[in-house]
């Protein structure tokens, strides 16, 4: 079988991993990276050993397919471009920059019967297939996603930067469509919101609050759910999952209060019995895979089977869907101070357009 001709759009922070990446996956032949600034172009072209291009224009002819990692203000125009000659497209979260154009590169992937992937990467972590696979039916979802602030994805506030991963992640286990948002945030030190939070209500009956902000002083990534089965708890960073779940005494037997009240009760031994034989506590350690090597290869897996995406452009609007309500809720709830000021918590974010969820 033939390589596979693949190309980058797009590498800088992000895309020089997407095209050293490809460059090195078995089955790929990348044929080149195109990149606005002359010598980053160059010096990952170098690297990769493939040839560096100006514009995207020029790797038309020349692709099978495309990864695409610019700025989001950019991602319909050259998602266009390649959907348009029936090129694959993998294209970084978010879709798009609004719910619209996401929605347009949804319908032109229709039109021309193309794949669109979208880099929803946390969904290839293997905490997160880890908690996935074991809590079938969530009734509670708590995610926090903390980062220092670093002076990328400036055109985009927190919600599409940051929390879209978790709303992607919460959409994704409780397969089911938001109802409600309540939300507020701040902006902090940028022209968008830095921190926020969320309320999701699903159709389901599931309830997800999700804590995202890139002013924070270190990095955490965490998803906390609750389900018939028990509790789980996943560290995304260091891929350290803990799982919860009831004994067989406590299912079947009173609850510990009601044991509390026996004469014989042992108040000092039930407590330190709790964690362990009163709820099994379980700590696993999943394989550290890359997650963006298991994304880029799924891309490749499905342009040579015809498969679907794990994460298709569908899943891609949908997240745009509730981030863009998120917008909408944050922005209706201001908080209102004398201060006065370009930034900080008093900055009126700009109101989001076409939302869809209330």
């Amino acid at each position: 079988m033939s390589l596979l001709k693949l190309g980058v759009v797009g590498v800088g922070a992000l895309g020089r991993h997407h095209a050293r990446i490809l460059s090195e996956m078995q089955g790929v032949d990348l044929v080149g990276v195109a990149e606005v600034n002359p010598e980053q172009g160059q010096a990952i072209a170098t690297a990769c050993n493939t040839t560096w291009y100006a514009d995207p224009d020029e790797l038309l002819d020349k692709v099978d397919a495309v990864s695409i990692v610019v700025p989001s203000i950019y991602h319909l125009d050259v998602a266009e471009k390649f959907i348009s000659r029936k090129l694959p497209v993998m294209v970084e979260k978010p879709l798009a920059a609004s719910y619209e154009e996401a929605a347009r590169i949804v319908a032109l992937s229709e039109k021309h019967h193309c794949l669109v992937q979208v880099g929803h990467i946390e969904r290839f972590n293997p905490a997160f297939r880890k908690v996935a696979d074991s809590c079938s039916t969530p009734k509670y979802i708590r995610c926090e996603r903390l980062a220092p602030f670093t002076f990328r994805s400036t055109d985009i506030g927190v919600i599409h930067d940051l929390m879209i991963h978790d709303i992607d992640l919460a959409l994704a286990l409780t397969n089911s469509s938001v109802l409600k948002v309540e939300a507020f945030g701040a902006s902090v030190v940028s022209d968008h919101e830095d921190c926020a939070q969320a309320r999701l209500y699903f159709e389901n009956g599931c309830i997800a609050d999700l804590s995202a902000s890139r002013i924070h002083p270190e990095p955490s990534r965490t998803l906390h759910c609750w389900g018939y089965e028990g509790s789980f708890s996943a560290d995304l960073t260091t891929r350290e999952v803990s799982i919860f779940k009831p004994g067989e005494t406590l299912k079947h037997g009173p609850s510990l209060p009601e044991r509390a009240k026996r004469p014989d009760a042992d108040i000092e031994q039930m407590k330190q019995d709790i964690f362990g034989k009163q709820i099994g506590v379980e700590k696993i350690v999943v394989p550290q895979i890359d997650a963006l090597t298991a994304e880029l290869q799924n891309f490749v897996d499905c342009i040579n089977t015809g498969a679907q995406p794990v994460v298709d452009a569908q899943a891609g609007l949908a997240a745009m869907e509730v981030a863009e309500a998120v917008h909408k809720s944050v922005n209706r709830h201001q908080w209102e101070g004398s201060a006065h000021g370009p930034v900080g918590p008093h900055f009126e974010i700009p109101a989001a357009q076409g939302l869809r969820v209330a």
